[in-house]
C-alpha cells in the first residue's frame, strides 16, 4: 500500500460515532476537517489531546473546520469518554481498524520489549475537496491542537 502524502485524496470512510450516529468523510464536503487518530480513550495523552481540541473547537468552527477524533475504541467507550471529560468533538469508532489501516496509522509498536500493533498518534488536515492538505505523524500532544489551528490560517 502506498503511504498517504499531502495532496492525495483522503481515504473514504463511514463509521459509527458517539451518540449512535454514523459519520462519513463525505459529511465534511465543502469544509475542512481535522481528523486526529489516537490510541485509546481515557488515557493521559489521549485525554489531553481531546481536551485541547475541545477547548479550540469554537476557533476551528469559526475557521470553517470540523474536528473528528478516531480510535479503535467502541462507541460505548467514546460516549463515556465524552461525558467524563465534557468533550464537544465527534469521535468515530473504528473497531475493525480498516480506516486506521487506510490512513497508515496502525503500526507496529514496542513496549517493554514486546511488539504489538497500535495506533500512531497522527493528525490529517483534509481540505474542502477531500484532499489531504497536511499530515502530522508521531504527534506530541502539548501544543499540537494549537499548531493545527495555526496551519489552517496558513
Amino acid at each position: 500500500m502506498t503511504a498517504l502524502a499531502e495532496g492525495m485524496k483522503a481515504p473514504e470512510f463511514a463509521l459509527p460515532r458517539d451518540g449512535g450516529e454514523t459519520v462519513a468523510i463525505s459529511d465534511y464536503s465543502g469544509r475542512k476537517l481535522v481528523l486526529f487518530f489516537y490510541p485509546k480513550d481515557d488515557t493521559s495523552g489521549c485525554t489531553a489531546e481531546a481536551i485541547a481540541f475541545t477547548e479550540l473547537q469554537e476557533k476551528f468552527s469559526d475557521a470553517g473546520t470540523a474536528v473528528l477524533g478516531m480510535s479503535p475504541d467502541s462507541v460505548k467507550k467514546h460516549d463515556k469518554f465524552i461525558a467524563k471529560h465534557e468533550l464537544n468533538i465527534a469521535l468515530a469508532s473504528d473497531e475493525d481498524k480498516s480506516t486506521l489501516e487506510a490512513y497508515g496509522v496502525r503500526v507496529e509498536k514496542s513496549m517493554y520489549g514486546r511488539k504489538y500493533m497500535g495506533v500512531e498518534r497522527s493528525t490529517f488536515l483534509i481540505d474542502e475537496q477531500g484532499n489531504i492538505e497536511k499530515i502530522w505523524r508521531k504527534v506530541k500532544v502539548p501544543g499540537h491542537a494549537e499548531d493545527v489551528l495555526k496551519s489552517i490560517f496558513g
